[in-house]
């Protein structure tokens, strides 16, 4: 049995059931697909009018086309020296490698935390596969 939510009296219309999933995934708002429905069947004569447009020198279709060719790059490779990582104790070298790249402008701060993460989730991983390693041997030994 549920409680009687304490806005109840306040709610306009009836209350959602308790559990109310909302809007289905994948479904559209009216508005949206009324759009699309005009949309239909002009996208081609559309696009071209905007391709004629950036080659007439409109800047923000130029842009519009640009963007739709060459998207904007999320994430760029990043190239720099940092040492093998294959045990826990690695890390630290190669941390101290970020730090220093960091600090010579090889690298941004940004970079360096988003590569300071990738670092702990390795540690994390490595010392992880070390525990599964000492249980398994210790279950090894409790079993002689």
């Amino acid at each position: 049995m549920t409680k009687p939510r304490n806005n109840a009296p306040k709610t306009r219309g009836k209350p959602f059931p308790q559990g109310n999933p909302g809007r289905p995934k994948g479904s559209r708002h009216k508005y949206t697909m009324a759009a699309q429905a005009l949309l239909d069947g002009e996208a081609e004569a559309l696009t071209r009018r905007a391709i004629d447009a950036a080659l007439g020198g409109d800047t923000a279709a130029l842009r519009l086309c640009l963007e739709r060719v060459v998207p904007v790059r999320k994430g760029a490779p990043i190239v720099f020296n940092m040492p093998a990582i294959d045990t826990v104790d690695d890390i630290g070298k190669a941390l101290g490698a970020v730090v220093a790249a960091v600090a010579a402008g090889d690298l941004t701060p940004d970079e360096g935390a988003v590569i300071a993460g990738l670092l702990e989730t390795k540690r994390k991983t490595i010392e992880t596969v070390e525990i599964e390693k000492r249980l398994t041997a210790l279950e090894e030994r409790a079993k002689k």
